[in-house]
């Protein structure tokens, strides 16, 4: 790739980046409204309705050693290929991923850092909330299992809830949570909860979690959705900050504070066919001398390197040399295509061959 063309598709990622973030009229904020906060006032008490039927060894912990003995591997043997695959959609580097590419779309086309801090905060969210029970219950899996009947609690697991149906709620709920209009959010939601229910229907078939983990997993990360709103706030702060950063770096650099490092990667980038010469500030900001054969640079470009190099300091070759000219001739710039070796013989001249120049010259052929 030439490098005209990569300097015009890095001017147009600038120029886009340099927009104003704009939030489209139909996309709207979701708020802590009644109706949600009893939702969440609802998924609580299951929460800690799982929590103590599990510490009190109730009636749910032999429902978990039921379906355990139960195997449903073993029962439908056939489906085992395919839900292996099926459950790495709960898992959460892949899921992850996928959602932040989806939703760094998103950002981009609509200029805003929204969906990708809001991405940020549920999974941090997730991995503070879950990742806390997970190691102060200590529950072991039903693979792991040592007493029968018991709850397997305190015994250094990490399955209690389940991370796998957490993080399915969470990564694609957060789809529905970041739809512009009712309609989008509401399809959404449903694929999302079919999603979030065949993941952790799968991890009981596949043995690895309880039924009580999958219960306690789903309402775990239904809470981190539902309390949302209540960091819209933080997510608003988080994006005034990040683009003021972005402005403050861009002043600077158009004040001619770039960072060293910053100047030595576009350095190259100007200068034609990968030579470097020994040119100006003021030339290089102007794309080049009067009259040369120099490829043009574009204007953003030349801009910046322009504010940043200050004095008369630049690159150039090895093989070319500064030259001190006095303060009464004028400094007569040469193009780096131009010949630089002088037109003529390198021969000194010789005294005895002056009596001779007035002669007639020799004929090429001779005869």
């Amino acid at each position: 790739m030439r490098t005209d063309q990569i300097l015009t598709r890095l001017e147009r990622v600038f120029a886009r980046l340099d927009r104003e973030p704009e939030r489209p009229a139909h996309l709207q904020t979701p708020q802590m409204s009644r109706h949600r906060v009893v939702l969440l006032g609802s998924t609580l008490a299951f929460y800690l309705a799982i929590v103590v039927a599990v510490l009190t060894t109730s009636w749910l912990v032999r429902l978990d050693w039921q379906i355990m003995f139960f195997r449903p591997y073993e029962q439908w043997p056939q489906l085992h290929a395919f839900l292996d695959y099926l459950v790495v959609l709960g898992q959460r580097g892949p899921t992850a991923v996928m959602v932040a590419a989806w939703l760094g779309w998103r950002s981009w086309r609509q200029h805003t850092l929204r969906p990708l801090i809001t991405l940020g905060v549920a999974l941090l969210l997730l991995n503070i909330t879950v990742g806390s029970v997970k190691l102060g219950l200590g529950r072991l899996g039903p693979h792991y299992a040592t007493e029968i009947g018991s709850a397997e609690l305190f015994a250094g697991g990490d399955i209690f809830p389940s991370g796998h149906t957490a993080n399915a709620v969470v990564t694609w709920g957060i789809l529905a949570y970041l739809a512009s209009t009712g309609v989008t959010r509401r399809v959404l939601s449903v694929v999302s909860a079919v999603v979030s229910l065949s993941v952790g229907a799968t991890t009981v078939y596949l043995g690895t979690h309880w039924v009580s983990d999958v219960l306690l997993g789903w309402s775990a990360g239904l809470l981190i959705l539902l309390a949302l709103p209540w960091f819209e706030p933080l997510i608003a702060r988080t994006e005034a900050y990040v683009f003021d950063v972005r402005e403050l770096l861009r002043r600077r650099a158009e004040t001619g504070r770039m960072p060293a490092p910053v100047v030595s990667v576009l350095t190259p980038l100007l200068s034609a066919g990968g030579k470097w010469q020994l040119r100006p500030a003021t030339e290089v900001a102007l794309g080049g001398a009067t009259g040369g054969a120099e490829e043009p640079v574009p204007q953003p470009v030349r801009d910046t390197v322009a504010a940043t190099t200050a004095s008369a300091v630049t690159l150039h070759s090895p093989t070319t040399r500064t030259a001190v000219h006095p303060a009464g001739r004028p400094h007569v710039i040469r193009s780096e295509r131009t010949p630089v070796t002088p037109v003529g013989s390198r021969r000194p001249a010789h005294t005895e061959r002056a009596a001779t120049r007035g002669a007639a010259a020799r004929p090429v052929a001779g005869g």
